[in-house]
């Protein structure tokens, strides 16, 4: 089955479209895509695929995001949100066990962004959630993103203090991935309740990155834009 997954991948392939991923993902060496390679297939294409495999083994899907292709490794993540969605409990505690022992296999902004909150944040909805600053407190880009990224789960259900507590932990982070990921976040949370996300600026936007605080303030008329980021 992992075969016929990986060719139905191969037949979606893009040359031109990959050569751009190349450079949008910064593959470069010293960059954090370092070495990751792409077949230009897009993201509605990838789930499409995905779909067709959900009754793949935790074993062959432990194969597909440790591939060397990024849309293998999406691929598979993939099929791990379809199999905890559908999952009873047990099921479900175990696709979260192996999603957070892999967490650094969840290796690029996309492959966090489309999964972490799906699996992990779920997950966490109704249990203990000290794993998240475990992850923020990470050396690994990745599990900070994840920390991050999780709790758009909680955001959801209007439940904002994780979000704000993992934001402050990280707000002094000096990568650009996490800045934007804290950043989005907090317009997450401020969507839902301005007055949660302006209660959290005043007491840290003069601190926090000016590409966090951007991202925070988007949706802010211009008069208050100004002033968050006047400092």
């Amino acid at each position: 089955m992992l075969d016929f997954l990986k060719k139905d991948l191969h037949k979606l392939k893009n040359p031109q479209r990959a050569k751009f991923l190349t450079g949008f993902f910064k593959t470069g060496k010293g960059q954090y895509g370092e070495g990751d390679i792409f077949l230009g297939i897009r993201v509605p294409d990838i789930r499409k695929v995905a779909k067709k495999y959900t009754n793949l083994a935790l074993k062959d899907v432990e194969k597909l995001i440790s591939d060397a292709i990024h849309e293998a490794r999406l691929a598979g993540l993939l099929v791990l949100v379809a199999i905890y969605e559908k999952g009873d409990k047990g099921v479900q505690k175990q696709i979260f066990d192996f999603y957070v022992k892999n967490a650094k296999l969840v290796n690029n902004w996309d492959l966090v962004d489309l999964t972490a909150h799906r699996i992990v944040g779920e997950h966490l909805l109704d249990k203990d959630r000290s794993l998240l600053y475990k992850l923020a407190k990470s050396d690994n880009l990745w599990e900070k993103r994840i920390a991050v990224i999780a709790t758009y789960a909680f955001i959801k259900k209007n439940q904002y203090n994780d979000t704000l507590k993992v934001s402050k932990m990280l707000s002094h982070d000096k990568h650009d991935l996490i800045q934007k990921a804290v950043g989005w976040m907090l317009r997450e949370t401020g969507k839902r309740d301005q007055a949660v996300l302006e209660s959290f600026l005043k007491k840290n936007y003069k601190i926090m990155p000016r590409t966090t605080l951007r991202y925070a303030i988007e949706r802010f008329g211009e008069k208050k834009r100004k002033f968050y980021m006047g400092k």
